[in-house]
């Protein structure tokens, strides 16, 4: 239920909004207008019939510092699960995976970086030199297919631009925080036609983690280089080339976990989790005929990924007499490369008289996925005598084939009204080996699409109406082969989920206040749902997981955004969403989980706030976001507690130059990002709800110069 304390405290932002707005409404100013550029056809948001939320340049250099994690709490209906140090799994509206995966990547939340496929390993999302970020919530069953079963996050970095120019950032911070980046770029050899960009960014931290007994404080520290190019090369011949390229290296530590679930850990041997991406993507458009137009998206990525953790959180001393010792070490490298081809109409191609653009595509994806995991550990029991040691190694390998064909048809209803009718058709197949002698060549097919139609009532109201279909590949659970009790829980079957939208894009007071709500009602049909049991009560790395077909479940939920110029000093905002996302009648092979609240679905999120520009230059911005309760995962029924969040900034605005003193979770608020319920204290292993705090307050200060 939403809690009283945060009803009230968003009635005074709405009385305090309302007060500002009457005072100021002489001084109105337009927000421009925003271009989605994620979906097929860029076009404006207030025409996507579809509910979404689009961060600007600005507003990401206002809200964050360095991750796409500290913007997740402004998204309606967006959460994410810190089984990692960084964000890299996100759930939308309670769809999307919380923890590492095993065996095959099958991700439900998309997420692209300039057209480069990340979906699941998200940890490189640093934003410096991002021009915009987009968040599609709902299956994108035709645009994107298996791999946004629940939505879509793109992001975008910044494009050359037509003159030559650049930013430099400098910053420093609590937790020893230092940060570094340049960016610049425009016309390329006096040339108009070629352009391009190039930014260097750094970012370093302790990590908010003492190790007492190593007596360090950066065992969770943060070490994060992002490297980004693009050119752009509009051809005398009606070609436009963009090539755009990136190298991530994030070497982030692992120390996230204490046993008292404070902030200051006992780890003799803490982890790392680090990734270093390499990936390039080449998007071409041609535009020669006015019959039809040709868009090519090749993209490719190799990420290397280390994932290591001590499993048992302590040391020697801390479960003296008993020896406990155990780590976990997990070396993954993937590699990705994609193409696709399209046509679609140009104005002198509409069909139907003349009514009607269309578009046909065809996409290939190649995965490749090597994994090879190493769990060493040893447990000697005094009091019982009892001894057990642990050193086992598993090798995996996977590729995937997915071959998809599209297409879309929108279609004029009179003046006012589009009809959008798409489709997509998939195909993958697979080939999986592991050192267990699991053998498997799994193949299928799947389809989604959409029939959304929207009517523009005026030039600042337009009102959609849709239903669609999303899919997720099917799957496989590890364990030995040939165990007959559970041989019959091997594969699990794909995914589906129809969506039914109904939403409004509005505009009022000469385009100074815009308002976007939309109502949805999802059903999952066989919902993979992934649980997991510890085999060996002394053993913490020794958990199975296994994901089986839930038959049916029902989420529904409501989606709001406001943005209001009030006049030339201020803007204001808040979003929010209400979300109920439960189980039907299901029990597992493990848990029972009838009737419950889906893992990781809070039932609200708000986000509110605004931002003062004085004339003298001096500007001040303030953001509280709040957050309901939700369940931890779906292997148990522990909950993190609802919680709020203030952050604040202040700073001054030259024509060049920016300083600006900033304050992440502003009151120090204690807060769970993931929770696990096992036992992982000796002698007796109790089990003990174990969680992840999130970032405490930090106070920094930032300068930007443009040149």
């Amino acid at each position: 239920m939403f809690p009283i304390k945060v009803f009230y405290r968003s009635i005074a932002a709405s009385l305090l909004l309302a007060v500002c707005l009457s005072d100021t409404m002489a001084a109105q100013e337009v927000l421009d207008e925003i271009i989605v550029t994620a979906d097929f056809r860029e076009r404006a948001a207030s025409r996507m019939p579809a509910s979404i939320t689009v961060l600007s340049r600005e507003a990401i250099e206002q809200a964050a510092i360095q991750h796409f994690e500290e913007l997740v709490s402004l998204v309606p209906n967006l959460n994410w699960s810190g089984d990692g140090h960084r964000a890299r799994y996100f759930q939308i509206r309670g769809v999307g995976e919380l923890e590492q995966y095993e065996g095959a990547p099958n991700p439900s939340v998309g997420f692209l970086i300039d057209d480069i496929d990340f979906s699941g390993i998200g940890t490189i999302a640093t934003l410096f030199d991002i021009q915009q970020i987009e968040v599609l919530r709902g299956p994108q069953g035709s645009r994107y297919g298996a791999n946004a079963l629940a939505g879509l996050v793109y992001v975008r970095s910044a494009d050359p631009g037509d003159k030559t120019s650049g930013q430099f950032r400098i910053g420093a911070g609590q937790d020893d925080a230092l940060t570094g980046g340049i960016a610049f770029g425009g016309p390329l050899a006096d040339s108009d036609a070629l352009k391009y960009r190039i930014s260097a960014h750094h970012y370093q931290s302790d990590g908010f983690r003492n190790n007492s007994y190593l007596n360090r404080d950066d065992t969770n520290g943060r070490d994060e280089t992002t490297l980004r190019g693009k050119l752009l090369w509009e051809t005398s011949s009606d070609w436009t080339l963009k090539f755009a390229a990136m190298f991530s290296d994030i070497n982030d530590g692992y120390d996230a976990f204490a046993i008292d679930n404070s902030l200051t850990v006992l780890s003799n041997r803490p982890g790392r989790d680090a990734q270093r991406s390499l990936g390039a993507s080449l998007r071409a458009d041609w535009t020669g005929s006015d019959v039809y137009h040709f868009t090519a998206i090749t993209s490719v990525a190799n990420s290397d990924i280390d994932f290591s953790f001590d499993a048992d959180w302590g040391n020697e001393n801390a479960w003296a007499p008993v020896t406990y010792d155990f780590v976990s070490l997990n070396d993954r490298n993937r590699q990705t490369i994609s193409q696709e081809f399209r046509l679609s109409s140009a104005e002198g191609g509409r069909i139907f008289g003349e009514s009607t653009d269309w578009l046909l595509g065809v996409y290939l994806l190649k995965l490749e996925d090597e994994l090879d995991t190493l769990n060493q550990g040893e447990y000697f029991d005094p009091g019982f005598d009892f001894s057990a040691s642990l050193d086992d190694r598993f090798l995996s390998a996977y590729e995937a084939l997915n071959a998809a064909l599209f297409g879309q048809l929108e279609f004029d209803v009179g003046k006012a009204g589009q009809v959008i009718l798409g489709l997509r058709f998939e195909n993958r197949s697979t080939d999986y080996n592991d050192s267990g002698n699991l053998v498997l060549d799994p193949s299928e097919s799947m389809i989604g699409g959409e029939l959304a139609y929207s009517h523009l009532f005026s030039d600042s109201l337009t009102a959609y109406a849709g239903v669609s279909r999303g899919y997720k590949a099917g799957g496989f659970n590890l364990f030995a082969p040939g165990d007959d009790a559970v041989e019959d829980l091997r594969q699990f079957g794909q995914e589906q989920i129809w969506s039914i939208e109904t939403g409004i894009k509005s505009a009022f007071f000469g385009e100074s206040l815009f308002l976007n709500a939309a109502l949805f009602y999802n059903e999952r049909r066989n919902q993979q749902v992934r649980t997991s049991v510890q085999l060996r009560e002394n053993d913490p790395a020794s958990f199975a997981f296994i994901t089986e077909n839930a038959p049916e479940s029902r989420t529904y939920g409501i989606e709001a955004d406001v943005r209001w110029l009030a006049g030339e000093a201020l803007e204001l905002y808040a979003n929010i969403g209400l979300l109920n996302a439960k189980f039907g009648n299901y029990v597992t092979s493990l848990v029972d989980l009838s009737d419950r609240d889906q893992a990781h679905a809070p039932r609200y999120t708000l986000a509110m706030g605004g931002i003062f520009r004085h004339s003298s230059g001096l500007f001040t911005r303030l953001d509280f976001t709040a957050r309901d309760d939700f369940f931890f995962d779906v292997s148990h029924n522990q909950k993190s507690s609802a919680y709020q969040l203030v952050n604040a900034r202040l700073g001054y605005e030259a024509d060049r130059w920016t300083l600006q003193l900033w304050a992440r979770n502003l009151f120090d608020e204690s807060y769970a990002v993931r929770g696990f319920f096992f036992g992982n204290e000796p002698p007796l292993f109790p089990p003990t709800l174990y969680i992840r705090q999130g970032d405490p307050r930090q106070i920094g200060v930032t300068f930007d110069m443009g040149f």
